[in-house]
């Protein structure tokens, strides 16, 4: 089909609101942020249709699974948008989706996204790749392809969405869980950036109401508003990495702190039969929590089903290797701290979190008050 007749009159694509050749120069600004995270494993480069991953490592393995997860921001990108600030997004993404391969105790080998919007803006684009590249490379995981699509009708012209897939490898007989753990085991606490990219909806709704703009300053928060709630989701893949080489076998299980809040999400990684009771008075959230559940009109404990509350990350860990953990951590820059301990046994669990997203695991409840 010719281009004269594919835009005869108004029948065109760029009559219907799509510009593929703003794409392509988002394309060209992104290339080499993309091409950075690019090891001799990738092949082909950027602009195929499909990424390409020599996975020719996989051959030492014994027994090699593949990890895989996908994910997005979610609302939190109203903000950005509103600030017109998208170079944070990105890193956002991938800590939503390389930090769950990471849960399994793999390692991210590769990463692709999708962005849609109502109308390409090359450098909006390309910062947010941008974004995802760097974050992709400080997890040593590849960026080897991703797709952005123009929906005008359906978008406004401003808008869009991001959200991402990664594939990681671990050794079946590596991958760490709920039957790992055992009576006595230490639940780790490892402390969130912020909010990361969770509940987002209910702060939308908090700011609405107290009639607070994004770009409002506020000395309870230190800052712009819009500028402190866009703080990026801090990166725990390499860290943990890091730790399961060097201390093997301490660590039996991760649970990523996302949607769903505290309790369920380290209920979801317990075996059945095994209970938590989380100590709040181990931590003090950070003011951002308590100055939008003030403003809320809500407690602390109101929000533990939505947001993190400081705890981005949980570890279960041997008791006799949990101040070697902590103390890793702390090294790389990741307060930790010991919040409570797994017991296995029958009692009342009146109060508990159990059955988290389908999984039929243990419980765990929040006890005590948190530290000022």
């Amino acid at each position: 089909m010719t281009a004269a007749s594919t835009s005869h009159g108004d029948a065109s694509y760029a009559a219907a609101g799509v510009d593929t050749a703003a794409g392509d120069r988002a394309v060209e600004l992104m290339k080499a942020a993309v091409g950075a995270t690019h090891g001799p494993e990738v092949l082909g480069g950027v602009g195929g249709f499909a990424g390409l991953f020599d996975v020719s490592a996989l051959r030492d393995f014994r027994r090699p699974l593949l990890a895989t997860s996908t994910d997005g921001v979610g609302t939190k990108i109203d903000i950005a948008i509103a600030l017109d600030k998208h170079d944070t997004i990105g890193q956002d993404l991938v800590g939503m989706v390389v930090d769950d391969i990471v849960v399994v105790g793999a390692k991210p080998l590769f990463m692709t996204d999708y962005i849609a919007c109502g109308k390409v803006d090359p450098q909006r684009i390309a910062t947010l790749v941008e974004g995802v590249a760097r974050a992709c490379a400080e997890t040593g995981t590849a960026l080897v392809g991703g797709e952005t699509a123009e929906h005008p009708g359906l978008m406004k012209p401003h808008e869009y969405d991001i959200a991402g897939a990664a594939v990681g490898a671990v050794e079946a007989d590596a991958v760490l869980g709920p039957e790992r753990i055992e009576h006595g085991d230490l639940v780790v606490a490892i402390a969130s950036s912020g909010l990361h990219s969770n509940g987002f909806s209910l702060v939308r709704h908090i700011l609405a109401n107290a009639k607070i703009g994004y770009t409002d300053h506020s000395a309870e928060l230190g800052g712009t508003v819009g500028e402190v709630l866009l703080e990026p989701t801090r990166l725990y893949t390499s860290p943990l990495l890091g730790i399961l080489g060097d201390v093997p076998g301490a660590v039996h299980a991760l649970s990523h702190v996302t949607g769903g809040g505290i309790a369920a999400n380290l209920a979801r990684v317990l075996p059945r039969g095994a209970w938590v009771e989380v100590d709040r008075s181990t931590w003090s959230p950070d003011p951002v929590f308590r100055v939008l559940a003030g403003l809320g009109g809500l407690t602390l404990a109101e929000t533990e089903g939505t947001w993190n509350l400081g705890v981005g990350m949980f570890a279960v860990v041997a008791a006799d290797s949990a101040s070697s953990v902590t103390r890793a951590l702390e090294a790389a820059g990741m307060p930790a701290w010991v919040a409570g301990r797994v017991t296995t046994g029958e009692r009342d669990l009146a109060g508990f979190e159990q059955g988290a997203k389908g999984v039929d695991g243990g419980a765990v409840r929040l006890v005590g008050d948190f530290t000022s």
